[in-house]
């Protein structure tokens, strides 16, 4: 079902962080907002016609346990921090009854790294105001010779990809596209290779119509973004920082990703996508024969110095497991046979406003056994959307306790709003999440509120979605908070950080 959104432009000036009257709340400038609907599109390519044996996905899987050489190093990446802008673009994808299998990135044999180096990836910064993006950038290298492009940052998605040449419709980004005759390690998927399967739809395969088809791929996001193009493998080249400070360029290939040719959506000036979900297609996943099964990242506030970057680890991180207010909560399984865990979901029981629990209906936040509701964490969407039942407590909970700021009536999309004209130190109630499992997140409340300039507003920084849809904790709640991802143990951690400091 392709999911039908209002988009509603903000137009709203940018605030130097010099005039934020002693607040440590962001800014929003620009800001993009589509009114969140439910989640139920999908990666599919109806005309790819994968129907290749399980037994040759075995033999392929063999192929690369022998390539393939696993160890436990940590990877560090820095990201590119953008200011907020739009919302959301999440994905359900179909995969055949084979997914999971393939372990097809490999570490070219001169690259392999040496024991004891911290794995630090180091990205160029920009900023993202002139953008008019809420997305966190990772710059990355592709193809032979490399070439740079700053790909979104998102967990909400599997799918890698890039807009490539030749660009029949695209969308503006920064920089020219990919081109694919241009690196010498770029080769196409075919349409019979048993990898093409996890980018078309396993509900009506159809036939190849040639021996050498390419392996066609068509994503469709919940906001109605949308890439098509090529399903190929590529080489990435990232840069490894030893402890000593010194650069070392290394090789990780055969990366399936999108070669994109039809693009369209609200991407703000990237190349493409960097896919971070649990399915077999994302880079993470990918990456798991060199890192293990978990990564984690640490965001930097919006008021942060430009030139102060968010990071991105592959890998343990041991400071962070040894952070004493390191809490977990229990990931918990889509609910869904068909569908491969795209999402992070998270079960939410309560929520904490001024330090008292909200009433909201418990049922509010299952997960239902078709993959309706439930909550995910997505580094990709910006504000958190909460299913209306809870969204309108919220706001009735707030409205309850704040009494000492005049309230802005007429202000779009966010709600509640406050006028803190003149107010140097802001006073609002505490904000909380409570999980199933026990596991408590408190957000300071620069992670709740949102500034806005010039007007001198502060709003309520959640959106209200459908009650069948599903609830999304986005990357403006995150922000100076490190966040784990182990699949392994099947479970999502957060401690607060001073992300610069990392």
């Amino acid at each position: 079902m392709v999911n039908k959104f209002l988009l509603i432009l903000i137009s709203l000036s940018f605030f130097s962080r010099a005039h934020t009257l002693n607040s440590n709340l962001s800014l929003l400038a620009g800001i993009e907002l589509p009114q969140h609907s439910s989640f139920n599109s999908i990666s599919a390519s109806p005309n790819s016609g994968c129907t290749s044996k399980k037994s040759k996905v075995e033999s392929m899987e063999e192929e690369d346990e022998i390539v393939a050489k696993p160890h436990t190093q940590s990877v560090k990446l820095n990201l590119n921090r953008r200011s907020p802008s739009h919302e959301t673009r999440v994905i359900r994808t179909l995969l055949s009854e084979d997914r999971g299998k393939y372990k097809p990135v490999i570490l070219s044999p001169e690259s392999e790294p040496p024991t004891g180096i911290s794995g630090q990836l180091t990205a160029t910064l920009e900023s993202g105001v002139s953008l008019g993006s809420g997305e966190y950038f990772m710059d990355v290298f592709v193809g032979t010779p490399p070439k740079h492009f700053s790909l979104i940052l998102d967990t909400g998605s599997d799918l890698n990809w890039i807009q490539c040449v030749p660009c029949y419709d695209c969308f503006e980004q920064n920089g020219p596209h990919y081109n694919p005759k241009e690196s010498t390690s770029f080769r196409n998927i075919s349409c019979t290779d048993p990898r093409c399967h996890l980018v078309s739809s396993p509900d009506h395969p159809q036939p190849c119509k040639a021996e050498n088809q390419t392996c066609p791929y068509y994503y469709w996001y919940g906001d109605s973004s949308n890439t098509t193009g090529d399903f190929a493998l590529e080489t990435f080249t990232v840069n490894l920082t030893t402890p000593a400070r010194k650069s070392d360029l290394r090789r990780v290939e055969n990366v399936m990703f999108g070669c994109g040719h039809w693009n369209r959506g609200l991407f703000h000036g990237a190349a493409g996508l960097l896919g971070l979900g649990r399915g077999p297609l994302s880079f993470s996943s990918q990456l798991q024969s060199l890192y293990g099964h978990s990564f984690s990242y640490c965001l930097v506030d919006r008021n942060s110095n430009s030139s102060v970057s968010s990071k991105l680890i592959f890998g343990e991180d041991e400071d962070l497991l040894n952070h004493p207010l390191l809490n977990f909560t229990s990931l918990i399984p889509s609910g869904k046979e068909n569908t491969v865990d795209t999402f992070y979901y998270v079960q939410i029981k309560s929520i904490l406003v001024g330090g008292e629990v909200v009433k909201i209906p418990e049922e509010t936040w299952n997960l239902s056994q078709e993959g309706a509701g439930g909550t995910i964490i997505d580094s990709g969407t910006t504000l958190s959307y909460f299913a209306d039942p809870a969204y309108k407590a919220i706001k009735e909970a707030f409205a309850n306790k704040v009494k000492d700021y005049p309230v802005v009536e007429d202000f779009p999309i966010l709600d509640p709003c406050y006028n803190v004209s003149g107010v140097e130190k802001l006073d609002l109630p505490s904000f909380g999440i409570l999980f199933g499992d026990g596991a408590a997140w408190n957000l300071p409340v620069e992670n709740y509120f949102i500034r806005l300039e010039p007007e001198e507003v502060v709003c309520l920084a959640i959106l209200g979605t459908p009650r069948s849809a599903m609830s999304i904790i986005g990357n403006y709640q995150q922000q100076n908070f490190h966040i784990l991802y182990d699949t392994s143990k099947s479970r999502l951690g957060f401690a607060p950080t001073k992300c610069a400091d990392i």
